[in-house]
């Protein structure tokens, strides 16, 4: 079985502001997206590490789920997407460890795909997806120049069942753990995609993510950069955190 953390996904209802913070600051370039029942994604690469998708609602009883995401909690984290080569492997594993995977479809050959409840996800969406062949789409008018490359460093997870969450991550999501304590865990998948889950007591759904960090391949940020990538995270929901 091979399985990578492939994206992590932000619904908004301006996607401009997405293409500003994540091309034109934060240096990603168009990988491909397009049009699905309901809404319109589009996913950006970076030197290492996963992508980055931006999904907006586009009408229709179809955009039900991401419309009531975006009246609940305004532009912010929607769900991490896990790759996998054998989806059906996938979900064994899964329900090995008494998490039941819901939104399961199998019948469409060319894309399978299974998600998991954030109260079984420790408080995010997560998407199990086998896809054969990405949709090449031209990038979006909108999108800037890209920006000076950059690393998507880390994903740092908060959660309040510390164990349950590592045993999800590198049992049925293949990460492999690089360290890990009482209070910590960092688990790592090939090509720098990197999950740091800490314990916090208290949280409402079990667990929140808790900051995204991103570092420049050559050079550092300068003050007015941080500035900007501050101000454009609040408007996506986000905290970023600049390494130097």
């Amino acid at each position: 079985m091979s399985i990578v953390l492939d994206h992590f996904a932000i619904g908004t209802s301006t996607l401009t502001d997405g293409w500003d913070l994540f091309g034109g600051l934060l240096g990603g370039t168009w990988a491909y997206g397009g049009d699905s029942a309901g809404y319109w994604w589009g996913q950006l690469s970076f030197a290492a590490g996963p992508k980055v998708e931006l999904l907006t609602p586009t009408g229709g009883p179809d955009a039900a789920f991401l419309e009531r995401f975006l009246a609940a909690h305004g532009a912010g984290p929607h769900h991490l997407n896990f790759a996998a080569d054998d989806i059906e492997d996938t979900l064994a594993r899964l329900r090995a460890l008494d998490i039941q995977p819901i939104g399961v479809s199998l019948d469409n050959p060319g894309y399978k795909e299974a998600f998991l409840h954030p109260r079984s996800a420790h408080g995010i969406v997560i998407q199990i997806a086998q896809q054969a062949g990405s949709p090449r789409r031209p990038a979006p008018r909108e999108l800037p120049e890209a920006g000076p490359a950059t690393r998507f460093d880390l994903i740092e997870h908060h959660v309040s069942d510390l164990p349950g969450a590592t045993r999800l991550f590198r049992e049925a999501l293949g990460g492999q753990l690089d360290t890990g304590d009482e209070h910590a865990a960092e688990l790592t998948w090939p090509g720098g995609h990197r999950i740091r889950l800490v314990r916090e007591d208290g949280l409402p759904r079990g667990g929140a993510l808790h900051h995204v960090r991103f570092a420049r391949t050559h050079g550092a940020f300068s003050a007015a950069d941080s500035g900007r990538v501050a101000e454009g995270a609040k408007r996506l929901g986000l905290t970023i955190e600049l390494a130097q």
